[in-house]
């Protein structure tokens, strides 16, 4: 299937909220299901100034990728801090580092997203205490605490 550069911007944009970060909005544009691909999900993202892309986490199983198309921001790799701008790219592998992204711009952070889409994912975010289980279109969220580990 194919989109057109007018096809893409007449798309309708979605605002998502992170459920557990109000402050990690963005505008999500799914390229992937417009054109009807079920493995991979492909977004163009657009993150307000001022706004996280999402809450700081990493997959256990699912692998992303992030290519900056247009603003500034700053991510952050783990302990690292990495300042972005259009042309750079980010690849998350899977049980890599904890991430996020921040625009710290005047304009819109606008990054093409990329990621698997498995039947189940473990997703962990630090700073929250919790961590996601995805299995097909169920998920449940835990505190970290809650977690028994079985030897």
């Amino acid at each position: 299937m194919y989109l057109s550069k007018q096809d893409i911007e007449e798309l309708e944009g979605v605002r998502k909220v992170h459920l557990l970060n109000a402050e990690a909005v963005r505008i999500n544009k799914s390229l992937g299901d417009a054109v009807g691909m079920t493995q991979l999900g492909i977004h163009q993202i657009s993150v307000p100034p001022g706004h996280f892309s999402t809450e700081y986490h990493c997959h256990r199983y699912e692998e992303e990728a992030v290519y900056v198309l247009s603003g500034v921001g700053m991510a952050t790799l783990g302990d690292r801090k990495q300042p972005i701008r259009p042309g750079d790219f980010i690849g998350y592998p899977i049980n890599g580092v904890a991430h996020e992204m921040y625009n710290d711009g005047d304009e819109p952070l606008v990054c093409l997203v990329v990621g698997q889409r498995l039947a189940q994912d473990v997703c962990d975010y630090p700073r929250s205490g919790k961590r996601l289980y995805i299995n097909g279109s169920e998920q449940t969220l835990v505190d970290h605490a809650d977690i028994e580990h079985i030897p």
